[in-house]
């Protein structure tokens, strides 16, 4: 089960999807695009009844794997520790996510930032926001504040003992310019009542941000040269065509038993 991200689509799987496909390994692969300015909790709703439909459809009733991107990853954590956290009627082994906002988005709050916001969405504007954006007016921005209700009732639910949870992130350990050449390389971060920039992070999120404790975590690249190769490569925007992300996804999906680099605390 492949779910994509806020401005997003399903085309974002189209090299996962095709390597799944070499594998022999079956998707279903979740759209939100058309659903329009609406609350996460809304696209939730949406994807269990997606995921109803699609084993209707195909008779499977076993387990399922579910690999987020982004706020796909919020939307995905909802549905299930929210949703459906005390009846448990939807059988997922696995919980893949990555870049997620598992701590509400820091660039979320960013965006809304009377002192920042409007440079930074300047710098973004077709980028990774559209032109003339107003966040604002956006639901799911608003619902991705650290902050916000949302955030605060994803928090309280906690994760569930059923589903094994696999965060994978991404660092310029590099500290390459070119890794995300809008805020030079770096990632915003919102700690102590005080913004400041690091090189933890994807770009758009931090590893403050993804952190979800008792979690499997993969720091990406294992290997500090691949940043420079190409660097971009490993922001956030590319991670769900990076290759080395991809065989670490295959890699769980075959072996569920495969160990994560680290548990995070």
């Amino acid at each position: 089960m492949l779910v994509h991200g806020w401005k997003s689509s399903p085309a974002v799987w189209k090299k996962l999807a095709s390597r799944l496909a070499a594998e022999s390994i079956p998707c279903w692969n979740f759209d939100f695009s058309g659903m329009g300015n609406v609350h996460p909790a809304a696209i939730a709703q949406a994807l269990q009844q997606y995921i109803a439909e699609m084993r209707a459809g195909s008779g499977y009733r076993g387990p399922v794997d579910i690999i987020s991107h982004s706020t796909g990853g919020f939307i995905v954590r909802y549905m299930l520790e929210v949703l459906d956290g005390k009846g448990k009627s939807e059988r997922v082994r696995q919980f893949i996510a990555l870049g997620p906002p598992n701590n509400g988005s820091a660039m979320a709050e960013l965006f809304n930032d009377p002192v920042h916001g409007k440079e930074v969405l300047a710098t973004l504007a077709g980028v990774f926001v559209p032109r003339k954006y107003n966040p604002a007016e956006d639901l799911i921005v608003q619902a991705l504040r650290p902050a916000s209700a949302t955030t605060a009732e994803l928090r309280s639910a906690g994760t569930r003992g059923d589903i094994l949870y696999r965060m994978i992130v991404t660092e310029n350990r590099a500290q390459n310019e070119a890794f995300f050449p809008p805020f030079q390389g770096r990632t915003w971060e919102y700690e102590n009542g005080r913004w400041h920039t690091s090189y933890a992070g994807d770009g758009v999120i931090s590893h403050a941000d993804a952190r979800l404790p008792g979690a499997g975590l993969d720091v990406l690249p294992a290997d500090p040269d691949r940043c420079m190769v190409p660097p971009q490569r490993y922001c956030h925007i590319m991670m769900p065509a990076n290759p080395e992300i991809i065989d670490r996804i295959v890699c769980y999906l075959q072996d569920p038993a495969t160990a994560p680099h680290r548990i995070c605390e």
